[in-house]
């Protein structure tokens, strides 16, 4: 497990930035609330008339009065545009780095073969993810009982899971475009993850739109849906796994047969 512990080691500061900005965020959001408590239900009206707007976001269904469904819309966006990001990030960077940092030739003098080091690195790949996702949950923690609230344990489990799932889907496509490129790939990472933040607002605001629900990482995501529902909405989910695993296979048969340049 070298190669995993010496992509976590050279990851360590920007695990740290990102996984303490967004839970920072999240967190500062949360201390938000009991400022504006007194003011939500001017609020939910004023969202509750300005139609494909307040649907783009699943305000429509949420009450803003309830820190519930403030964090929600306020944390769900922090957790969901910064999260989907890094994950974008982390993934497309992972094995076009030998090539771009040329230490591929240093790397397979050692006595390792392909599929070991496309294992180590989608692992360190998830790992980094989850790191990232237990800071921010327990950033969400502290700030929910700082502000001296009742925390709505099961809710904001499944909401971190959902957009954990998000970030692993997100990280397994990116990570199979990995494969193919050399240099300039964190831009096409953020624009897939911006690429599927924008499907989802389309898709919320459309019903004729509706199946790019099952395309879109974000689809599952949805606070009104966890909250209202209680659980992550399994036929959006399921669709996103299986479009991370297609990520992860192609990564595999690409990286294995590829003229690596030294």
């Amino acid at each position: 497990m070298s190669i995993l512990k010496q992509e976590i080691k050279s990851q360590k500061l920007v695990i740290i930035i990102w996984s303490l900005s967004i839970g920072l965020l999240v967190a500062a959001c949360v201390l938000m609330y009991p400022d504006m408590k007194s003011q939500m239900d001017g609020v939910n009206d004023m969202f509750s008339s300005m139609g494909n707007f307040t649907a783009a976001f699943g305000m429509d269904q949420l009450n803003f009065g309830t820190l519930v469904g403030f964090y929600a819309v306020e944390g769900g966006n922090m957790l969901g545009i910064g999260g989907a990001f890094f994950a974008a990030i982390i993934g497309v960077s992972s094995l076009m780095k030998e090539e771009k940092e040329r230490t591929a030739e240093f790397l397979f003098t050692h006595p390792v073969s392909r599929i070991r080091v496309i294992t180590e690195k989608l692992i360190s790949v998830f790992f980094i993810v989850i790191i990232l996702n237990v800071i921010v949950f327990v950033c969400s923690i502290l700030s929910i009982v700082m502000i001296d609230e009742e925390i709505f344990l099961k809710e904001l489990i499944l909401f971190h899971l959902a957009y954990l799932f998000m970030q692993f889907e997100i990280s397994g496509i990116c990570f199979g475009i990995s494969a193919f490129i050399k240099k300039a790939g964190i831009g096409i990472g953020i624009g897939v993850a911006g690429l599927m933040y924008l499907l989802n607002i389309v898709a919320n605001i459309s019903e004729d739109a509706k199946v790019l629900k099952y395309i879109t990482a974000f689809g599952y995501t949805e606070g009104a849906d966890i909250i209202n529902n209680q659980e992550i909405n399994i036929d959006y989910l399921i669709p996103g796994m299986i479009m991370m695993v297609v990520g992860i296979i192609i990564a595999y048969v690409k990286y294995n047969s590829k003229d690596i340049s030294a």
